[in-house]
Order: C-alpha cells, then sequence, then structure tokens
C-alpha cells in the first residue's frame, strides 16, 4: 500500500473552494463556513483585539482565515477565527509561529463529544505551539468565553456576554 505524501504549506496557499483550511496529521482540512452569531462574535473580538494593539504597540490584531505556521509532530498550521500576535510581518505570506492570543468561536458543528475531543486537542497544540491564551466561545449553546491561559488544564474563567464583565 502507497502511503500518501504529507500536505505542505504549498498545499494551504492552494486552497481556494472555502478558502480557510488548517494542516493537521499530515493533511489540509478544510474548515467550513460559519454563521450570524458565531461571525459577529468574532467581528467583535478583533475590534477589540485591534484597538488594544493600536492602543499599545505590543502586536497587531488578525481577523478569520490567517495561516499562522507552527512546527509541531501533528500540526503545521492554525487559522483562528480571532488572533493577537507579535511576531515580525511576512507581506502576503502566512505569518510565522502562533499568535499569542487564540480565539476559536464554535460553530453549529461543534458539539458532542467527538467535536470536544477535537477541540481539546486543538487548544493543547496552541499551547504546545507557544500560544498563552486560547479562548473558547460558544455564542450558540451558552454563551460563555472560557478563557484558558497556557498553565491551565481547566477553564479558568467562564464569561458571559453581557454578564460578569462580558462584551
Amino acid at each position: 500500500m502507497a502511503s500518501r505524501a504529507e500536505a505542505t504549506i504549498e498545499d494551504l496557499y492552494r486552497v481556494t473552494e472555502d478558502g480557510k483550511a488548517e494542516i493537521v496529521d499530515g493533511e489540509v482540512v478544510l474548515i467550513p463556513h460559519t454563521g450570524d452569531l458565531p461571525a459577529s462574535a468574532g467581528g467583535e473580538v478583533f475590534a477589540s483585539l485591534r484597538e488594544f494593539g493600536r492602543r499599545t504597540g505590543l502586536g497587531r490584531a488578525y481577523t478569520d482565515n490567517v495561516g499562522f505556521i507552527v512546527n509541531l509532530p501533528n500540526r503545521r498550521s492554525f487559522s483562528p477565527d480571532a488572533a493577537f500576535y507579535t511576531g515580525p510581518r511576512t507581506g502576503g505570506k502566512f505569518l510565522e509561529g502562533p499568535p499569542v492570543f487564540a480565539v476559536e468561536i464554535r460553530s453549529k458543528d461543534d458539539c458532542g463529544r467527538k467535536a470536544e475531543h477535537a477541540l481539546a486537542q486543538k487548544r493543547a497544540d496552541y499551547f504546545a505551539a507557544g500560544t498563552l491564551v486560547v479562548w473558547d466561545v460558544d455564542v450558540l449553546r451558552d454563551s460563555v468565553v472560557r478563557s484558558l491561559p497556557v498553565n491551565s488544564s481547566r477553564d479558568s474563567s467562564g464569561l458571559r456576554p453581557g454578564r460578569d464583565g462580558g462584551g
């Protein structure tokens, strides 16, 4: 049985049909489009991160569909829903290294045991790559933002938008 060649970063540049993908376990994994509430939440997070970056000069905010190149045994890239990055600019190329802050906003299919396992693995991958904080945002089911710092094995906080100081 012939083994298939592992996907490369160049393969990501060629993804055009849906435009958003990551390399996981040697394969290009397409990420489906999302709907109203998750997209709106991503926009709000990006706007806040952009303002923070402009005010502090500490880095830059990125919207959905930006590629971050990493070098993990099981993953070569991330494409978070929103992110904050402190590395150098790369022009029209993907960013090198992980964001310091990543936001993953759940869409309608991100529920159930299989989805929970995949999202937990992705958060672990972010931390292994060097991301400091990951937000797991669910605006469709429980309207909770779970903030997970790098050294935490459990949720450090659950903010409810409109309450608890959440947006």
